[in-house]
């Protein structure tokens, strides 16, 4: 062959590894975060969440989230994990801030982001997680389903290993507003026999968590806390009778709401966030 049919062949070669897209393999290995949609594993780029210490009021969540990123980046025991409670109370953005920190801190972790309408699909994702054992924390974010659904045996099945197991270095955190997960009155009317049986059944759910974090409606001094921290890294300054009232017409004082409100502050002062 040639020396110019080689040169040719060359940049046919370059020009077919241009349009050629990335391995998902090479994008686990390569990005911290991704999300999981369609059967399709896309990162996300860039995964820059709220600042850690932004986030008030959730002290000892804060640690345990740490802790066990830390054990789990360190091939440790560590444990899946529930998040359960009030609406806004910053329970996402807790698992993804403490993530951030700690994958900024030198530890060795993935988080992969999950829709709660497709644990179904989530044996395959394993199996892509598998081909490498990077630390990862698999994400499902406001989880709530009925319980004569199949989408309760589905995560029951992947947190105590069903046909397809959970990889070793894979471990779950999960968010949802109630604490068991299923709505009680649901489980309760399952079963005209044994009520009892029924309702042990399905609340057995989140016992399958190593661990259950509790996020409860914050009070005034934390709320205006949480409002003192937003806006001072927004560099503006609240009132904090306005801030009240904000959080009275919204029926709910939480770090969403305090969030929004910084929000509303920064716009009417012509700020960027």
């Amino acid at each position: 062959m040639d020396e110019k049919t080689n040169a040719l062949l060359a940049r046919i070669a370059d020009a077919l590894d241009r349009l050629a897209p990335v391995s998902t393999r090479d994008n686990i290995v390569a990005a911290h975060a991704f999300r999981w949609t369609d059967n399709v594993l896309c990162a996300v780029d860039p995964f820059s969440p709220i600042q850690l210490d932004l986030l008030t009021g959730v002290d000892a969540q804060k640690d345990a989230l740490l802790e066990n990123g830390r054990r789990l980046s360190a091939g440790h025991g560590a444990h899946d994990i529930l998040l359960w409670g009030a609406r806004g109370a910053g329970k996402s953005a807790l698992v993804k801030s403490t993530t951030a920190s700690l994958q900024a801190g030198g530890c060795d972790l993935r988080l992969v982001e999950a829709g709660g309408d497709g644990l179904q699909t989530l044996p395959a994702l394993f199996a892509m997680l598998s081909r490498d054992t990077r630390p990862t924390i698999l994400f499902i974010d406001d989880l709530g389903f009925d319980a004569n659904g199949d989408a309760a045996r589905h995560l029951r099945s992947l947190l105590d290993g069903g046909v397809t197991p959970r990889p070793d270095h894979v471990r779950l955190y999960v968010t949802s507003n109630r604490r068991h997960i299923l709505a009680r009155d649901m489980a309760e009317q399952n079963s005209a026999i044994n009520p009892r049986d029924s309702v042990d059944d399905h609340l057995a759910l989140a016992d399958r968590f190593g661990l259950s974090l509790g996020f409860h409606a914050c009070s005034q001094d934390d709320y205006l806390a949480m409002v003192a921290g937003y806006t001072a890294h927004l560099g503006v300054h609240f009132d904090p009778a306005d801030a009240l009232l904000w959080s009275t017409q919204r029926g709910a004082r939480s770090g969403r709401v305090a969030w929004h409100y910084a929000t509303e502050l920064a716009g009417r002062a012509g700020k960027k966030l």
